[in-house]
């Protein structure tokens, strides 16, 4: 059901079947695991979890070096994968910061109802509560290399276990909040990586208004994932990686994809929490759209009513816009 690969190894049906079960997250459905499905270890991932019983929600947790915990993927087949023999375009969809978002949290936002019958592999990786979607300047807890994680592991690792477009057209990345900002720093220091860029709330500049989301990257990563570590270094960053990963730095490294920003334009006014968030957000995004306009670069840009939140009707427009962009099944 799965494209072969030299490490592929029958898996022994996990003592944990039921924590995998629940790590499906709504709609897991329990039965006997076919063997022969089983994906294998490679590129610095170990399976120490899976399940592999819904039809559609494969799941994985691995044991990797990059990682001082064993992050987890979900991997949202298309309804014909194990019929049709087609390779699919994969999207890589990326959550939000905060102790309640992790690789479970489209699924909880109806991700299986949105792709249905679209010919698109979603995968869903761990990011850490606060991990920035960055190998950290500094960890007091072990590593936490989501970058390795993500971009040298578990991106040949999809494409080495699933029928997937192993290029540049078969690749879109997407994300929620810091998610979205994930997503805009992949697609531009990655460029032959994704032809498909979106940002859903996502912040695209890091030096805005004193500094305010690097210094947060800094604040919540050491108070939450880093035991005292930052992702940019204190009290003075690390300024070659700040630019690096500074989307309106790295604009020419946006020409030639498909670009789709979403921002809210009337957070809660009394929620403190969603008017810092969303208000930065939409600033700089617009910095980020008046950047690439300037420099001719094609983008949809979404400025709608709201806070700081997931929107389904515009994850599902970008959905739609992602499989109408890639290379077909």
């Amino acid at each position: 059901m799965t494209a072969q690969h030299p490490t592929r190894r029958n898996l022994l049906k996990s003592a944990g079947g039921l924590t995998a079960a629940m790590a499906l997250g709504a709609g897991g459905i329990l039965s006997a695991a076919s063997p022969a499905a089983a994906a294998g270890d490679g590129f610095g991932l170990h399976i120490v979890n899976h399940n592999e019983d819904d039809r559609r929600m494969w799941y994985y947790r691995f044991q990797t070096s990059a990682i001082g915990w064993n992050p987890a993927v979900n991997v949202l087949l298309p309804d014909d994968y194990h019929t049709s023999g087609r390779r699919y375009p994969v999207l890589y969809l990326l959550h939000g910061g905060g102790l309640d978002q992790d690789f479970i949290t489209f699924d909880r936002h109806g991700i299986r109802e949105m792709t249905a019958g679209r010919p698109l592999i979603v995968v869903m990786p761990d990011g850490g509560h606060t991990g920035w979607y960055s190998n950290p300047v500094s960890s007091n807890v072990g590593p936490r290399n989501w970058e390795t994680f993500h971009m040298s592991q578990l991106i040949p690792w999809i494409d080495a276990n699933f029928r997937t477009y192993a290029e540049y057209n078969g690749r879109a990345v997407s994300g929620f909040s810091m998610g979205g900002f994930g997503a805009l720093k992949y697609a531009a220091k990655y460029y032959g990586h994704f032809a498909s860029v979106s940002a859903h709330s996502g912040p695209a500049s890091l030096r805005r208004e004193g500094g305010i989301v690097a210094h947060w990257a800094n604040l919540s990563s050491a108070a939450v994932d880093l035991g005292g570590g930052t992702i940019y270094g204190v009290p003075l960053w690390d300024e070659a990686r700040v630019n690096a990963d500074n989307p309106v730095q790295r604009i020419e490294s946006y020409r030639n994809k498909r670009i789709f920003l979403v921002a809210g334009t009337s957070p809660d006014p009394i929620n403190w929490a969603d008017v810092a968030n969303e208000g930065h957000v939409l600033r700089g995004q617009q910095e980020f759209k008046s950047l690439l306009q300037n420099a001719g670069i094609p983008f949809d840009g979404r400025e709608v009513g709201g806070g700081h939140v997931i929107r389904p009707d515009l994850l599902q427009t970008d959905i739609d816009g992602v499989v109408a962009h890639l290379r077909k099944a």
